[in-house]
């Protein structure tokens, strides 16, 4: 028997009564989670849970244990002492007393388990376009959470007293409701900007305001992406179908000034939340008039695609250019860089077919204290070193004034009438590798924060950093630089190696080369076309082309095009490397001036 790790509550609901958590499915299923475990493996309380076994003959462990009288004695003990019910005739549990300690460790991995779970409030109320009422709506949906954190912690805490009769000298107020809220309704579309053949999408609930409960911490089962998402230039809309829309949500948001719906299954909520700190949410009045130009519907059937590859992420094409994306519902894919890579390369995509370059990279205005003002791309696919570097440079206080992160991990440029060359980005937070960051970054920002599997390998965090303003004005760059983790600096590498040619830049961009830093299943040193897997190679032939005519245009207008050396993915660089690629490029930045 499988059981759900998502666990979807009410939100409209005020929680102020036992029987409210008696009553849940959620207990109940808690429960038999835990005789199924303890059944596999012998544990300790193996031997309580066979003081309630019915029918050992049972193929069901629902019909072979008696799930209500174990309710019922977790009740009983919320009002009375367990020495109290063995000595009552009035209850007709067994025996107790040779089992105080098992029962506290059974009522403690209940308590556990349910922390456990991935836990969402969910409130459909409709969509007001007044501010003061919804901020109201969100207050009431905060409050209905913080009554059910009260509620399972203040029982949970008085059936350990009643087991044990200790005093409990430390109370910790332990996360134990909602992780994450949803509030969502159905909006009213324009008939005009309908899509054809998904009329199905206009009748499902569309999610206009996310609350979080900091720190919000999830585990997934899977830290790595792998492959790459095929493209197919035909429709797929009138195949999809959507068996059960409840179980389901639309999270309307935009990268960039593109709009797209990310429709998303319940059991990846958690990956869903972590786009409220990473992406601007659409209003209700923008999705109501306007046609979304991409689509990603995650966690579909396996059974719906054609093989086990597409199932990993595939993107189709509609006759009127929307973008539709699909991932299956497997373990494999229950990690962000799914969700997040696909959603940016469908932003890419629209971006090449605008005749524009999409850019795997980060940019940062560098404001140096003697006044001076740059700003600077790195260039580099994932483990390269560009937040690393990045962060390093914000270390260097006695020389660097402040350090504005405009785009984290994805942008793509333009090219003005003067010929000057801008960039925009797409998020409004960061995907961060904890792995290679200085110790207490991402804790520094702790109650903002959403992590992923933070106790293994390519451990994750989720941190807004900026304003969808900021993102979506252009920025005038003033060096473009890919970066280089693998080479070692030294009498054959400089830290940074400028190129004047357009036909050795492309060289060095098109090649792509990184040292694999665990980010993804690839390992060793490996190749990406210009560092961009995700629309620059499945639109290769029409890429080159839209590369070829920027790396003119940047060189030609002034734009410091190179290299820089992080060497992160070099064994003890992974913290050195980047702070003496920062320091390198400072000393450079020294030397010039551009003053803003």
């Amino acid at each position: 028997m499988s059981f759900e790790r998502t666990a979807l509550i009410p939100g409209e609901v005020s929680y102020s009564n036992i029987s409210q958590i008696f009553n849940s499915v959620y207990l109940k299923n808690i429960i038999l989670e835990l005789i199924q475990d303890s059944e596999e493996t012998n544990n300790s309380l193996y031997s309580f849970f066979k003081l309630f076994l019915k029918d050992s003959e049972a193929e069901l462990i629902a019909d072979r244990y008696d799930i209500e009288e174990i309710t019922q004695l977790l009740l009983a003990l919320s009002v009375n002492t367990l020495d109290h019910l063995d000595s009552s005739s009035y209850f007709s549990f067994p025996t107790l007393a040779p089992y105080r300690e098992v029962l506290a460790i059974f009522v403690e991995d209940v308590f556990n388990l349910w922390r456990s779970k991935h836990r969402f409030m969910i409130k459909k109320d409709t969509f007001s376009y007044r501010s003061s009422t919804r901020i109201h709506k969100q207050i009431s949906l905060v409050k209905n959470n913080s009554d059910l954190k009260s509620l399972v912690l203040g029982l949970y805490r008085q059936i350990l007293v009643n087991i044990s009769e200790r005093r409990m000298k430390i109370l910790r107020q332990l996360p134990s409701g909602a992780q994450a809220g949803f509030i969502f309704d159905n909006p009213k579309f324009n008939e005009e900007i309908k899509i054809k053949n998904a009329e199905f999408l206009y009748n499902m609930n569309y999610v206009w305001s996310v609350v979080l409960e900091p720190p919000v911490i999830f585990y997934t089962r899977s830290n790595k992406r792998s492959g790459l998402f095929k493209v197919v230039d035909s429709p797929i809309l009138e195949k999809i179908h959507i068996e059960n829309p409840d179980d389901w949500l639309v999270f309307p948001i935009h990268v960039n000034d593109k709009l797209i719906f990310v429709v998303v299954y319940k059991e990846y909520f958690a990956l869903a939340t972590g786009l409220a700190n990473l992406f601007e949410f659409a209003k209700f009045e923008t999705l109501e008039n306007q046609k979304p130009e991409g689509i990603y519907f995650f966690g579909v059937k396996k059974s719906f695609f054609e093989s086990e590859e597409d199932s990993n992420g595939i993107i189709y094409k509609e006759n009127d250019g929307t973008y539709v994306a699909l991932v299956g519902d497997d373990p494999s894919i229950d990690y962000f860089g799914y969700m997040k890579k696909m959603i940016l390369t469908i932003h890419n995509l629209i971006v090449i077919d605008e005749n524009r370059l999409p850019v795997h990279g980060a940019l940062a205005e560098i404001k140096l204290r003697n006044g001076s003002s740059f700003n600077i791309m790195f260039v580099g696919d994932s483990g390269a070193g560009k937040s690393e570097t990045l962060d390093a440079l914000n270390r260097i206080k006695k020389q660097v004034s402040e350090v504005n992160i405009l785009i984290d991990d994805m942008g793509s440029l333009d090219i003005l009438s003067d010929g000057t060359v801008v960039a925009y980005g797409t998020e409004t937070g960061a995907f961060v590798r904890l792995d290679d960051l200085q110790p207490g970054y991402a804790y520094s920002a702790i109650d903002r924060s959403i992590f992923m599997n933070p106790n293994e390998v390519n451990a994750r965090v989720i941190v807004p950093y900026s304003n969808y303003e900021e993102i979506i004005k252009p920025t005038k760059i003033d060096f473009f630089l890919y970066a280089n983790n693998y080479e070692k600096v030294g009498d054959e590498f400089e830290i940074i190696e400028f190129y004047d040619e357009v036909e050795k830049a492309l060289e060095v961009f098109s090649k792509g080369a990184r040292m694999a830093k665990g980010t993804t299943s690839e390992k060793g040193l490996t190749y990406s076309y210009f560092a961009n897997p995700f629309g620059a190679i499945q639109r290769k032939e029409r890429h080159e082309q839209i590369a070829k005519r920027y790396m003119e245009a940047m060189i030609k207008s002034g734009v410091k095009v190179g290299t820089i050396r992080t060497q992160l993915g070099i064994p003890d660089f992974e913290e050195k490397g980047p702070l003496i690629a920062a320091e390198g490029l400072l000393k450079y930045l020294k030397n010039i001036k551009i003053i803003k």
